[in-house]
């Protein structure tokens, strides 16, 4: 298969989504106003409650099966891999970069969740479909590669939003606690020293960590610092990690349709009673299909409308879309090479140059289009998140067909 023609195959899914984002911009224009703020804010709720539910359960129950599962083990790993490592490389970003606190939550989300949802779903079926494909006969590298690609995004969405909606959930809390706390400090000392400007008995003084946006009481008579017991330490965070992780929140619509999907696709009964042409309750299935349909267009729309506000008047730090891009597409897909290799040599991975691929694959791949649903439904950070969506998928469309061409030149 030669670079122009896959040049062409990996660019195909970038360009669907730069025309539908350019719609959603056009919508969202002053003059249209078709997807104004908030519009965009009930379809996103729709997005969040029915479509991704259904697109993510249907795909995953007429994809899965017992012995897919058996033999398909190591892609969940290698997803939570992408995920972990995502994690710790945005982390180092944010130290090295230092952008406000509210994009914190999203830095970490873009560097985390790769779209393993319609890229690798429009490009494995592509790349087989090709007369020069290295992976054999096309009609079965067809099969194949589209049930590697559902369960690629069916496990993306359970991580995206057990793991990264509860990053940006609990960052996005913490900075409105961290307000709420600032405006209480400046309103005590405002009492105290309209009541009694002249004989203070407590002063509030900004700390030197100004990063940090928190203030020092310095009362006149200090106490000694108590030592805290190491069991006492552990009870406390204990309790701030239980605070913060509530189960609704981690059983997200979008993961509670991930394990009905699960469940039906490896329950031999279930599935035949509702997946197939032949199936009693087919609707049931047929209707689930037709509404996770809307789930990619909807979001890229509203994406699109995002994008409006961000180009009037964002002001996302350079250097953090740069980290984010090099993250995606230099740091990770090393880091995937060195992992699925070290797979390979355990014996932990079949010989399937496909199914290798598409493991590969999901290290090279842009942030996941969901973080902005997550940051719209936060009401964080959602133009920044367009201004970076915009950036990261403009350079897809060079480095995704660079890593694809090179991948594929190492499983076959």
């Amino acid at each position: 298969m030669g670079f122009l023609n896959l040049f062409l195959v990996a660019s195909f899914p970038v360009i669907k989504v730069l025309l539908i984002t350019a719609l959603g911009l056009f919508l969202a224009l002053d003059g249209v106003s078709i997807l104004g703020n908030d519009a965009r804010k009930i379809v996103n709720q729709l997005g969040f409650y029915v479509f991704f539910p259904s697109l993510v359960g249907s795909n995953l129950a007429k994809s899965i099966t017992f012995e897919s599962v058996v033999k398909l083990w190591f892609m969940p790993v290698n997803i939570l891999a992408t995920f972990i490592l995502g994690s710790a490389l945005g982390w180092i970003l944010i130290k090295i970069t230092r952008p406000p606190k509210y994009m914190e939550g999203l830095i970490l989300g873009c560097c985390s969740a790769g779209n393993l949802g319609n890229f690798p779903m429009i490009i494995v079926p592509a790349i087989c479909k090709e007369k020069d494909s290295p992976f054999g006969e096309p009609d079965l590298c067809y099969q194949y590669g589209m049930t590697y690609a559902v369960l690629s995004m069916a496990i993306g969405a359970v991580f995206l939003w057990g793991y990264v909606y509860n990053i940006m959930r609990i960052c996005s809390s913490r900075i409105q606690k961290e307000d709420t706390t600032s405006n209480d400090i400046l309103k005590a000392s405002r009492e105290i020293s309209e009541s009694d400007p002249n004989n203070l008995s407590e002063t509030l003084i900004p700390t030197e960590d100004t990063m940090d946006d928190k203030y020092t009481i310095l009362l006149s008579d200090e106490e000694p610092e108590k030592k805290v017991s190491f069991p006492s330490k552990i009870k406390h965070h204990l309790r701030v990690i239980s605070s913060n992780l509530n189960l609704k929140s981690v059983f997200a619509p979008s993961t509670i349709g991930a394990i009905v999907g699960f469940f039906i696709g490896v329950t031999p009964q279930i599935r035949n009673f509702t997946i197939g042409n032949d199936a009693p309750l087919r609707v049931v299935e047929d209707s689930a299909t037709m509404l996770g349909d809307a789930a990619i267009p909807t979001m890229t729309l509203i994406m699109g409308g995002n994008l409006l506000k961000g180009l009037k008047g964002s002001s996302t730090p350079v250097w953090s879309i740069v980290g984010i891009v090099v993250v995606r597409y230099i740091l990770l897909p090393v880091l995937g090479i060195g992992v699925v290799k070290a797979a390979i040599h355990l014996s932990l991975v079949p010989s399937d140059s496909l199914y290798q691929f598409v493991l590969l694959l999901q290290y090279a791949l842009p942030p996941a289009m969901n973080i902005g649903t997550i940051a719209q439904l936060f009401g964080s950070g959602e133009s920044e998140c367009s201004v970076i969506m915009l950036w990261t998928y403009g350079f897809a469309s060079i480095a995704v067909t660079l890593w694809s061409t090179y991948f594929m030149f190492i499983v076959s």
